[in-house]
């Protein structure tokens, strides 16, 4: 166990992204100080003859640039050889010895790169801080904490391990796909603390997930954050998707939210790379109420259209404010979804008629209702794409990258579409969060941090 997370923290770092990413730490703590103080100057002077001598030694001598610049440049090439944050706070020593042995490439080899990692402070528990619970699982426990490297906040999911059975295989599948998961709308696994007791993993810390945003103003959202937040979360489901990733348990609890609007999947605890070709998982995933029917009635050979109901589920709850199929059971939940869009045919959702299950629940013949009287604050090219979202069939369900391109989104423009991976689509100009209508008083009002609905926890 302990080799095979010592191999995750190697190439674990690699483009890692870190909130507030600034050098200025760094430069403060290795400026250069002249030799000769103020102070000494300043026993007689006149007020005049100390302005003088203010301005004399605000004039930086050729040999201190030259220091300044040599120490940026050293700290820059750790930075880069590491894939470290840049904002990290290097101990004093560090790099007045580095001796880092490179491949003949001029990259780290494994063993340097572990050992310059820990010296820095990465993967011991004591770089960071706890400060506030935020809830528990049945494997683990969420704390806010603070990182001694960076300053910055970040969510500590403590993951206990039993003597006998190591950690769960939700856990090890989480930390094998974040390592390679670098995107804008993706959590950051930022460390991976291994002990004998406990697996902690220290991710990126944000205020909130959906499902707390939509409490907070009281399911009345604006409608251009409705179309920022399905954007982004399409975003980062295309390049999961892209990179044959299923997610597997998309639900409001696993969307978390920052102070700017960024909205970015969590949980990874369900998800799986798909293999090819098609392989049996198991129908017992995705949360009920955004579970889709095809999973309900038993498949157990499906592909990224699974993801795709589910996000339809979250759009309408965006605009609507209410659950879409807010179904008890497994029966409750396939006749709430037959009740609104009707029982499905041989021509909506091949071979449904033989399908044993189906037939064994002997469903009223549903029609369907109009979506426009289910979704009124929808237009229509709303109501289209979230039609696109609700197919039976999955083969004819929409893809993320195609809803993406979707009109619905015109209005958020071009350039949004053409943004490397780990970009914000907020540093877009005009790109930023509406006032909901029915928030109480920010649009990211502060709730009791115990009281989250923390998404990481199971």
């Amino acid at each position: 166990m302990t080799s095979y997370f010592s191999k995750l923290l190697d190439i674990g770092y690699s483009g890692v992204s870190w909130l507030g990413c600034s050098c200025r730490n760094y430069h403060r703590r290795y400026s250069v100080v002249h030799e000769n103080p103020r102070v000494a100057l300043y026993a007689n002077d006149t007020e005049d003859s100390r302005r003088s001598a203010d301005e004399r030694f605000d004039v930086v001598s050729p040999v201190t640039v030259r220091l300044r610049n040599k120490q940026r440049r050293l700290s820059e090439e750790v930075t880069k050889r590491l894939s470290l944050p840049a904002d990290i706070r290097l101990p004093e020593n560090f790099l007045a010895r580095q001796s880092l042995s490179l491949s003949p490439d001029g990259q780290l080899t494994r063993r340097s790169r572990r050992k310059s990692l820990s010296e820095i402070g990465f993967g011991k528990i004591e770089s960071y801080a706890k400060l506030d619970k935020l809830g528990e699982g049945t494997y683990a426990t969420v704390f806010k904490g603070k990182s001694r490297l960076t300053d910055n906040l970040v969510a500590l999911k403590e993951i206990r391990l039993e003597h006998e059975e190591g950690a769960p295989c939700t856990a090890i599948r989480e930390v094998s796909l974040l390592r390679d998961l670098k995107h804008a709308n993706i959590v950051t696994l930022h460390d991976i603390i291994h002990t004998d007791k406990s697996l902690t993993l220290v991710f990126e810390y944000l205020e909130k997930d959906l499902k707390q945003y939509m409490d907070d103003c009281g399911n009345i959202m604006s409608m251009t954050n409705v179309k920022l937040f399905l954007f982004q979360l399409l975003r980062g489901l295309a390049y999961c998707h892209k990179r044959r990733v299923l997610h597997r348990d998309l639900k409001p609890q696993n969307l978390l939210i920052n102070e700017r609007g960024e909205l970015k999947l969590a949980d990874f605890g369900l998800a799986r790379a798909k293999s090819i070709p098609t392989k049996t998982y198991s129908n017992e995933v995705v949360t009920l109420w955004y579970r889709p029917p095809d999973v309900l009635l038993g498949s157990t050979e499906y592909s990224t259209p699974i993801d795709m109901w589910g996000v339809g589920c979250i759009f309408y709850e965006m605009a609507c404010g209410r659950p879409l199929f807010p179904g008890s059971t497994v029966d409750d939940e396939l006749h709430l979804i037959f009740k609104t869009l009707g029982l499905p045919s041989d021509d909506s959702m091949p071979g449904i008629s033989k399908n044993p299950e189906f037939i064994a629940y002997e469903f009223p013949k549903y029609q369907a209702e109009s979506l426009i009287t289910i979704a009124p604050r929808l237009d229509a090219d709303g109501l289209e794409l979230l039609a696109k979202f609700l197919k039976y069939n999955p083969v004819t369900r929409v893809s993320a990258s195609e809803a993406m391109k979707h009109s619905f989104f015109c209005s958020l423009g071009p350039n949004v579409h053409k943004l490397p991976d780990t970009v914000s689509i907020f540093t877009v100009p005009g790109i930023s969060l509406h006032r909901d209508p029915g928030m109480r008083s920010s649009s990211l009002a502060t709730t009791g941090s115990k009281q989250r609905r923390q998404s990481m926890l199971f």
